[in-house]
């Protein structure tokens, strides 16, 4: 076996990117090495290297990648029984710090979870080093590429919808922003019976995505009257729930104009720019609105896609947009960035 690897790293301070070539990490205690198969390309990344996200930096510079599947190759010691070289396997995004509070009495959720290709190394590569309370066996009829979207692009929306918002059968959602969180998100909200499910995003193309994947209507956000739509779809009520998949400002004015009387806005996309209500508060006050913070999943939830998957609850072969090489990371960054064919998830492949 060769003693090296690609790997797209990242400078944290520099922002600067590349594939090198880097030493193959061995497993420590507790910890396996897994040769990646499909590593999932999330706007995220390219938002750590533009500097949109700026996270606390634990480790410099990082192997990017934190949608990652692949095959179990080496062992670690105190590894315990039902992980085995040669086992499909996906890694959770999120992994325990080990160190505060609720780490300490064994209580989730953790207090400072570090997420796989922002604080340590992730999948971008040819091998990577997983703990092993964070890897997941997959059934052998599940692809790679559909197994390493499960983190992030699916179990994301899923926890928000089913966990942060507790959205119930029959409730009026609103989802802005149909790209690699929304689509995921119109399609678990399908899954559980939400009605109407209404989709809001500019890109003609992205709209037709949202009613191929479940959405009731899609509406263009800078369309003028899109307001009245909304009210006529639910009798003049409002949503009982809005989610920003986009991380956009604007979006959260529109999202929290659309909220039925006690109503929620979860917040899904990523942003630095300012948090702020831009109407009168008291109407959102005197509606018992809420707003809702979310990130990321807890393992619970990846094991419940697994499962929804491996019954065919649950499709992803939509999904996937197109494989590139992991040496090509760069053009495929660039190609989210621009939206080349709109992409829902593009996926590097060692």
């Amino acid at each position: 076996m060769t003693t090296t690897m690609l790997a797209g790293r990242l400078d944290l301070v520099t922002r600067d990117f590349a594939i090198e070539e880097v030493p193959i990490p061995e497993p420590g205690p507790g910890e396996v090495l897994v040769e990646v198969r499909a590593s999932g390309v999330c706007l995220s990344d390219v938002h750590l290297i533009d500097g949109t996200l700026r996270p606390v930096i634990r480790n410099n510079p990082i192997t990017l990648g934190h949608e990652v599947a692949g095959v179990v190759h080496t062992l670690g010691s105190e590894i315990p029984p039902g992980i085995t070289v040669g086992q499909r396997v996906l890694l959770q995004a999120l992994q325990t710090c080990g160190a505060c509070e609720n780490c300490g009495v064994r209580r989730f959720p953790c207090q400072q979870p570090m997420t796989r290709g922002v604080h340590f190394d992730g999948g971008w590569a040819e091998y990577a080093i997983a703990r092993v309370d964070t890897v997941v066996p997959i059934p052998d009829d599940l692809p790679f590429d559909q197994a390493a979207i499960i983190p992030d692009a699916v179990s994301t929306p899923y926890a928000a919808i089913t966990t942060t918002a507790q959205v119930r059968p029959a409730q009026s959602v609103g989802a802005w922003g149909v790209g690699g969180l929304g689509a995921h998100g119109v399609q678990l909200l399908r899954m559980i019976g939400a009605a109407p499910i209404i989709a809001f995003d500019p890109l003609t193309a992205a709209r037709e995505r949202a009613l191929a994947f479940g959405a009731d209507v899609a509406l263009d956000p800078t369309a003028p009257n899109f307001l009245d739509e909304v009210r006529r779809m639910t009798n003049g009520r409002g949503l009982d729930h809005t989610f920003d998949f986009a991380g956009v400002p604007a979006v959260r004015q529109q999202a929290q104009a659309a909220l039925a009387a006690y109503g929620s806005l979860t917040l899904v996309g990523l942003t630095r720019e300012p948090l702020t209500i831009t109407d009168s508060a008291v109407p959102f006050s005197t509606r018992h609105q809420r707003l809702l913070g979310h990130y990321g999943s807890l393992p619970q939830h990846v094991d419940e896609l697994v499962t929804l998957v491996e019954h065919h609850r649950l499709d992803l072969t939509k999904s996937i947009s197109g494989h590139i090489p992991l040496a090509k990371a760069a053009d495929a960054m660039q190609q989210l960035a621009d939206k080349v064919n709109d992409p829902i998830r593009l996926i590097l492949t060692p």
